[in-house]
């Protein structure tokens, strides 16, 4: 909840100087995305037969390559959710920086006739949620071809003047703040949690279903922030009810 996708599509219109969404796409991977859906792969045809068809990853590079004069993007959110080595294969070292354009093409697997190559005028953006613990993170040779920037809560100055803007009470937004606050650093001391757990500020951004007030403010609470309190502390619901008391 720290406003990860929001940021990317920010990111990417900073990339391409322009809120030109043709040039940006945006997709997410899960444990059953592969190779077959993210690069190239057979697929039925309609007609009893098997054709091999190309992804959104190689369309793409393709797009980017024919308008070499403008850069694209690509955005792949919960990039973590996906088994990285097979949906990449030999990507995994035409993404590089320095291994960008036509003298580093390698054959694909499914038409090893073709060379291949990532053109320098894409850019790759990946979100992830480092708490998930149903999922592996990201592998060493995946990590060591993307920068990393982690995105921590913003109840900063930036968020209560957006929510004054937006008409909650000077009451209300040093209710969230302060409360939220102490909350994330139960959570970072935790030994089983960390940082990676806190509660992220998106929760309390303005939503459109006005008035702001205690009603909205319990709603959060009960339907956002306790099903993960619950989770958190599944072993200890003394201590989620403690936590709940004092927001």
């Amino acid at each position: 909840g720290v406003g990860k996708t929001y940021i990317a599509k920010k990111l990417s219109n900073c990339l391409l100087n322009s809120f030109d969404n043709e040039r940006i796409e945006m997709i997410q991977f899960h444990q059953s995305y592969s190779y077959e859906d993210f690069m190239q792969g057979y697929r039925p045809d309609g007609q009893g037969g098997f054709e091999c068809m190309n992804g959104i990853f190689y369309k793409l590079c393709e797009k980017a390559r024919i308008d070499s004069g403008n850069d694209y993007v690509l955005i792949i959110d919960e990039i973590n959710r996906g088994n990285l080595s097979k949906i990449f294969g030999e990507l995994l070292m035409l993404i590089e920086a320095d291994k960008r354009g036509e003298d580093y093409e390698v054959s694909l697997t499914y038409s090893p006739e073709e060379k291949f190559s990532v053109p320098e005028n894409l850019f790759l953006i990946g979100t992830m949620n480092t708490a998930d613990r149903s999922i592996a993170m990201v592998d060493y040779a995946l990590r060591r071809r993307f920068s990393f920037i982690q995105l921590t809560p913003q109840f900063n100055n930036k968020f209560r003047e957006e929510l004054l803007r937006n008409g909650f009470s000077t009451e209300m937004v040093q209710n969230i703040i302060q409360k939220i606050n102490n909350l994330n650093s139960t959570i970072r001391e935790d030994i089983n949690l960390g940082e990676g757990f806190q509660v992220g500020h998106s929760y309390f951004c303005p939503d459109g279903n006005t008035p702001y007030n205690t009603s909205w403010y319990k709603r959060k609470i009960k339907y956002k922030v306790e099903p993960l309190l619950r989770e958190y502390w599944f072993d200890s619901p003394e201590m989620v009810q403690t936590l709940l008391e004092n927001l």
